[in-house]
């Protein structure tokens, strides 16, 4: 089978910083998931194979700078006046990359979602923020990207908003509006490090479906054969009978 190949392209000067290039979502497995025992006398979820394509699927990208996130906490607003509000403070700006600052708004205001919008109360109803992205990401002809937090490793501060974008021909960076995690920090004073892992992307196919619902023809006696073929290995039958393997370069 032949590989696809996604491209991510960015400044020159931005290109210098190594160590923030995208990489394969499998090396930004977890320790706590890594430090789990999973044997005949302890099952865990590392036992799961899809919990670990979860973590192990497509591409990481990183915070590109340092951001200072205060969210509902006390700021100067235009008129200098002291409000609640939330606010990103860093160095990079859109110019840094090569970007018209006036068609890259830093954030969406509750407007554009409604009051009703559960991620406008989870952001406790304050605008959300995007995180500017120095990538312009490519795919081949007929493919798109699906961006999400890192499926079951993100940061319990903030989230992206997830969302999917044929990028076959989008030809510029994709900013990520994201939300706090208001449920655990009803006000953040938080400094976003350079490098943290915050979007996971996800290139697909993409087709066309149509639903079909119907029953299933296994009688009870069939269904129960299978049962007993599946359960003959304590460990692993998904992994040897079912699973096809990934791969993410």
């Amino acid at each position: 089978m032949f590989s696809k190949t996604i491209n991510f392209d960015t400044d020159k000067n931005y290109l210098k910083e190594k160590d923030l290039y995208p990489k394969p979502a499998k090396f930004n497995i977890p320790d706590w998931y890594k430090n789990l025992n999973h044997n005949a006398q302890n099952f865990t979820i590392k036992g799961c194979i899809p919990f670990l394509d979860t973590l192990t699927s497509g591409y990481i990208l990183k915070i590109p700078t340092d951001i200072l996130l205060k969210h509902n906490v006390f700021i100067l607003n235009k008129e200098n006046q002291l409000v609640r509000g939330t606010d990103l403070t860093s160095k990079l700006r859109p110019t840094d990359f090569n970007l018209n600052s006036e068609l890259n708004n830093n954030y969406h205001s509750v407007e554009q979602l409604g009051e009703e919008c559960p991620l406008v109360k989870k952001n406790l109803n304050l605008p959300i923020q995007k995180i500017l992205n120095p990538w312009i990401i490519k795919t081949p002809p007929g493919y798109s990207c699906l961006f999400l937090p890192p499926m079951n490793n993100n940061d319990d501060r903030f989230s992206i908003i997830p969302g999917i974008v044929d990028t076959d021909t989008f030809n510029m960076p994709i900013n990520f509006p994201f939300i706090v995690n208001g449920d655990k920090y009803p006000s953040l004073n938080s400094v976003l490090e350079k490098g943290t892992p915050y979007v996971q992307v996800i290139p697909f196919k993409r087709d066309f479906w149509k639903m079909k619902i119907g029953q299933t023809n296994d009688a009870g006696k069939k269904l129960h054969n299978k049962l007993y073929w599946y359960s003959l290995k304590m460990l692993h039958n998904y992994k040897k009978k079912f699973w096809n393997k990934k791969q993410w370069k």
